[in-house]
């Protein structure tokens, strides 16, 4: 595929207003919907089907979000209904009003069989207070311990407040799919880092990337670990899922993210996005000279502060940057009476 280095460059230098839509391909319409968030905001794509619309994710579930779809289904989507929705990955941004839509259109769900899982158990997990297990991977990261004080005394994050419920039932996408949306035929390339069977998908005739979180112009993904699995190693995940996907990288592909702006230039973002976590990886070797808790590597890892709005992101991204050392044999770690790991270069 081509290797060249030509730039990125983003053909739209601003994105539709909240409840409007842009057209940014033939058949294929952007829509932007807040979130509440750092990252405010998160992209949705209708893929016109001639009698109706796929919708390619969907937003949070709130007030203003179903607000916002009456307003894109009645304009800019003409009235028309949807029949089918793709969701990239399991995360409530792009999930939360999936069920809202399946139930007013009794619309077919497409999604990978680990994100579908993922989704419904997380959306019928509801935390009133923090688990035992959580406390357990706050400490063993060094969590300063006011943030943990404030923590313990919170309500967690809950899925099912962004969510609106997912019925039973959907398609399975799996690597190596070909589907027909919107007139046009995509290939299925399943990535994984940022959310396990991420789908993105690859147009056969029309040089369309649709990425979901798996490929964004300007910021990188979260590779995060958390209690659930708080031995995973997502990094080493995700720098497979670059490289295979490099190989597929042209020039003239628009990319059409979940956040962000769309943007051509592929290859050289698909190099970006594996050297940014090497680079990482590099720092993390020269700063472990010394034993350091996770939170203790927040400086070599992010070049910007970090507030109590990035800071769980933080955390979790500093685990999988030194799991995936641990697991390639580079890092040893000791326990202190606190439970926070200690992290050191094995020699």
């Amino acid at each position: 595929m081509d290797g060249s280095q030509g730039p990125i460059c983003e053909p739209w230098g601003s994105p539709p207003g909240h409840g409007e839509a842009m057209e940014v391909a033939e058949g294929v319409m952007w829509i932007r919907l807040p979130l509440p968030m750092a990252l405010d905001h998160v992209n949705i794509y209708a893929l016109d089907d001639g009698d109706s619309w796929t919708i390619v994710d969907t937003g949070i579930f709130s007030r203003r979000s179903v607000a916002l779809w009456e307003s894109v289904l009645e304009g800019p989507l003409e009235g028309r209904p949807v029949s089918r929705i793709l969701l990239t990955h399991h995360h409530p941004d792009h999930i939360g009003m999936a069920g809202w839509l399946m139930k007013r259109f009794g619309a077919r769900l497409y999604m990978s069989r680990t994100s579908w899982l993922m989704a419904r158990m997380l959306i019928l997990d509801v935390e009133d207070k923090p688990t035992g297990e959580a406390v357990a991977f706050w400490k063993a990261a060094g969590m300063d311990e006011d943030m943990l004080q404030r923590r313990l005394g919170q309500r967690p994050y809950n899925f099912a407040d962004f969510c609106s419920p997912i019925p039973v039932g959907y398609t399975r996408v799996r690597q190596g799919d070909m589907l027909h949306l919107g007139g046009r035929n995509w290939h299925v390339h399943i990535g994984n880092g940022h959310a396990p069977e991420q789908i993105t998908l690859w147009s056969q005739d029309g040089d369309i990337v649709v990425a979901g979180d798996q490929i964004i112009s300007s910021i990188s993904p979260n590779i995060g670990v958390y209690p659930t699995e708080p031995e995973a190693d997502p990094v080493s995940d995700w720098l497979e899922s670059c490289n295979r996907l490099e190989t597929l990288a042209c020039e003239n592909h628009l990319v059409l993210s979940g956040h962000k702006l769309p943007f051509t230039g592929l290859p050289a973002r698909m190099r970006q996005l594996s050297g940014n976590h090497h680079g990482a990886l590099d720092r993390l070797r020269s700063h472990l000279a010394h034993p350091k808790t996770a939170v203790e590597c927040f400086g070599p890892l992010f070049s910007r502060k970090i507030d109590d709005a990035t800071y769980g992101l933080a955390l979790a991204e500093a685990v999988a940057h030194l799991n995936h050392l641990h697991h390639a044999g580079e890092l040893r770690r000791v326990q202190r009476a606190d439970g926070a790991w200690l992290w050191q270069m094995a020699c």
